[in-house]
């Protein structure tokens, strides 16, 4: 070869699909001047000097090898004249596949739609990206499945699809929430929602695909599942997909297979039948607003089993679903329910390192010294927690216990206490059933347990019994036995028989403290029964009624001296008697920093019960 000449080999082997310049042409270093094809791909080559081609080795349809000369260029200076190579782009243009794209993306927005969004406004309600974008931190949201149409090419076209079945109905993808407070892992999340704007929220082919495939992720992830469930059940309407009924579908086992495994949050407005109820059932926990109507199912489906008309909003309306336990968390709105999923997620995001809390000394004056008169059991939860950290469970259900998640400087824990204004105090069957549950939710998370004990013992009579109490009440000590997480049981006055072993794991010893306040009293049973029982031929032997009386008081007094609190520590069946102002202190001694969920590789439960 030629000092003053450049040869350009092929880089590979393939066929000359372009010969882009002939001999005599003025190149440029970067210019293109031959394409060759390998493998269904088009490899482009440049002339890497300036010059002039003086020779073309090889025509279009060649095949050639790697190292072939292709072409031979005689360097030299080239001016902006000899070559007119536009390498601009205008600042308008768009390529073709991103306009279509860009396209695309716009329709799956709610500006695309909107008369869908309007019904919405109507109703008071607000569209699914809508809170999914006030549930996630700004910017975090990155979606799964956005271009999914509903399955039904078959009898739509594509056009219609796209413009009124966005997403399949159901938006859902991976995001963050509380991130300024719990960064990294801790804040990530799944979120699913059910778009109720299409096909009204039910189920199809293609969004059960979507929801099989964000729950895997959340397993994969180990990210809490938060599910905004609204709509029916299958939707009988999809034409493309195989099979005869669905219900080889994966999407209820994969999410019930999360349970224990990550805290599962569940968010209902308005209707929510059959696949929507199921899968909200399914959570941990349920927020749901005034307009809420859940149930198994629809007024379709009601009346199809011969049942009779019903409205759907005769169907499970919040009241019911507050009242019997099926309904955790009852708020007025969608705004009101997306603030409490983030509140209820920070307690299993860890420990925060700022809080606020009331004076300790606060605590003193909140148990009457009458020891008859009642008191607001929530006025000492209140008092305990960080302001403004409390968060209630299922108020209105199983009422003569209070399940409460909350913090402790900082420290998530949850917290059961009897309720002494319902039934003195005396622990039903829905109040044993709310407390074990309670109980497996935090020890599945490993959140420290905080039991305020206050009860005569079980509700006893012919009544309580026809409740199936005995087998209901067996659920809080097997349940109890079964955890790992601390337990700090206080006793604030009541501590009675069978109950209050309830109220501390067990036994005042099976926990790991048991403390009580100088209000507080014991005994195997209530006091006063105690004495009319254990005493009666005593009594029955005094036949002056004021003799008698008299007696009776000096018994009693004198089994309240034995079962006080002081008492009780000076026989070592407790832990120690406190001053309510230590309380807070002697918790945090306790509890220390217990290790995150996060860090196991797998369940600690199997599951955590949905009742």
């Amino acid at each position: 070869m030629a000092p003053h000449t450049h040869d350009i080999a092929s880089p590979i082997l393939g066929t000359v699909f372009r010969v882009a310049v002939s001999v005599g042409d003025t190149v440029r270093e970067h210019q293109e001047i031959l394409i060759i094809e390998s493998m269904k791909m088009e490899h482009p080559v440049e002339a890497g000097v300036d010059g002039v081609v003086s020779a073309v080795h090889v025509k279009e349809g060649d095949t050639i090898t790697a190292g072939q000369v292709l072409l031979t260029i005689t360097p030299g200076h080239v001016s902006a004249n000899n070559v007119d190579i536009d390498n601009t782009t205008p600042d308008n243009h768009q390529r073709a596949d991103l306009a279509r794209y860009n396209e695309r993306r716009r329709l799956t927005t709610d500006e695309a739609r909107p008369e869908a969004v309007a019904r919405r406004r109507s109703k008071g309600q607000r569209t699914a990206r809508e809170n999914i974008a006030d549930l996630l931190d700004e910017g975090s949201f990155v979606e799964y499945g956005s271009f999914a149409v509903a399955a039904q090419r078959k009898r739509r076209s594509l056009d219609d699809l796209i413009a009124n079945t966005p997403a399949d109905g159901l938006v859902g993808g991976i995001g963050t929430i509380n991130a300024d407070v719990h960064p990294g892992d801790a804040s990530r999340v799944v979120v699913a929602s059910y778009d109720y704007t299409v096909l009204a929220g039910t189920q199809g082919y293609l969004n059960h695909r979507k929801k099989d495939r964000l729950f895997d992720v959340a397993e994969r992830l180990r990210t809490p599942v938060i599910l905004f469930a609204e709509g029916g059940g299958g939707r009988p309407g999809d034409t493309d997909s195989p099979g005869v009924a669905g219900l080889d579908c994966l999407a209820f086992a994969y999410f019930a297979q999360l349970s224990g495994l990550v805290p599962l949050v569940g968010i209902t407005s308005g209707y929510c039948f059959a696949g929507n109820a199921a899968l909200l059932g399914c959570c941990d926990v349920v927020i749901a607003t005034e307009n809420s109507n859940i149930g198994m199912a629809g007024p379709a489906m009601i009346e199809g089993g011969g049942l009779g008309v019903v409205a759907p909003t005769d169907i499970g309306p919040i009241d019911v679903q507050t009242n019997n336990g099926v309904v955790d968390v009852r708020v007025a709105n969608e705004e009101e329910a997306v603030a409490v999923a983030k509140k209820y997620l920070s307690y299993f995001q860890g420990a925060t390192s700022t809080f606020e809390r009331h004076p300790d000394d606060l605590m003193r004056g909140l148990i009457p010294e009458q020891r008859t008169r009642v008191y607001d059991i929530r006025s000492v939860i209140e008092a305990l927690a960080d302001i403004g950290s409390a968060l209630e469970l299922r108020p209105t259900f199983g009422i003569g216990i209070l399940t409460t998640l909350m913090r402790i400087e900082g420290k998530p824990v949850g917290v059961i206490a009897n309720n002494p204004a319902h039934l003195g105090g005396a622990i039903d069957s829905d109040a044993a059933d709310k407390a074990a549950r309670f109980i497996q939710l935090c020890d599945a998370y490993d959140i420290p347990i905080i039991s305020l004990c206050d009860t005569p013992g079980f509700m006893v009579g012919p009544d309580a019994e026809h409740t199936a109490q005995v087998r209901h009440f067996g659920r809080m000590f097997v349940t109890a036995a079964s955890i790992t997480v601390p337990w700090i049981t206080i006793v604030l006055r009541k501590g009675y028989g069978l109950g209050a072993q309830a109220m501390a794991r067990g036994s005042f010893h099976a926990n790991d403290m048991t403390v009580a306040w100088p209000t507080g009293e014991f005994g195997g049973m209530g006091l006063e029964g105690a004495v009319r029982l254990g005493y009666r031929k005593e009594l029955e032997a005094v036949t002056d009624d004021a003799e008698r009386a008299e007696l009776e008081s000096a018994l009693i007094a004198k089994a309240y001296e034995n079962g006080s609190a002081l008492n009780m520590a000076s026989h070592v069946e407790i832990d120690d008697v406190i001053d309510p102002a230590d309380t807070r202190a002697r918790i945090v001694a306790v509890i220390g920093d217990v290790v995150s969920w996060r860090a196991r590789k797998g369940k600690k439960r199997p599951m955590v019960d949905t009742w």
